[in-house]
């Protein structure tokens, strides 16, 4: 499957497949929950490339409200960072708000750290049954207008895992 890539102001904004977990990025961004308790698919993987040092992390931390970002290291993984952003789960109320707010936040942080490369998954559209279409249209539009702004961002990935979810974001990119 293809990449594609959109220059936005001074940030390259990319569509990819592949593992989130092993990009080579200076942060990749996890779906959490408010506990920080990690769940199944990334969060098996960050569990065991991560090891104890990611645990021992969001034990610390503790918990995070929805629409919040929390940043911990990466461990072993190619990235040096993982972003913690608590978004809406399961059609909860206010689902397209909250989604904006958990982006929000996870772009702050970076910015905050002086992240370059960052790189999120189709946010919620998983497991916590975010319809894809809201989440790539929102994804995007909070990516855009994040960096017309100054930024320290120089790169954003949306990693997905299939053709299904390619072709959601696929046609929103166009439009940036």
């Amino acid at each position: 499957m293809e990449r594609i890539e959109r220059k936005v102001n001074q940030t390259v904004v990319k569509l990819q497949q592949g593992d989130l977990t092993a990009l080579p990025v200076d942060a990749f961004v996890y779906y959490a929950r408010e506990d920080l308790a990690p769940g199944a698919g990334f969060g098996t993987a960050i569990q065991v490339r991560g090891g104890d040092v990611v645990k021992k992390e969001l034990e610390k931390i503790g918990r995070i409200g929805m629409g919040e970002a929390v940043i911990t290291t990466a461990a072993a993984m190619n990235a040096s960072h993982i972003i913690h952003a608590c978004g809406p789960k399961f059609q909860e109320p206010d689902t397209e708000r909250k989604l904006r707010a958990a982006m929000r936040a996870a772009l702050k942080l970076a910015d905050e750290k002086g992240l370059k490369t960052v790189a999120f998954p189709p946010m919620g559209a998983g497991f916590y049954g975010v319809p894809l279409d809201l989440c790539a249209r929102v994804m995007l539009e909070v990516i855009k207008c994040h960096v017309t702004a100054a930024t320290s961002l120089e790169e954003i990935t949306i990693c997905v895992m299939d053709r299904r979810e390619f072709l959601a974001f696929q046609d929103k990119m166009a439009a940036l």
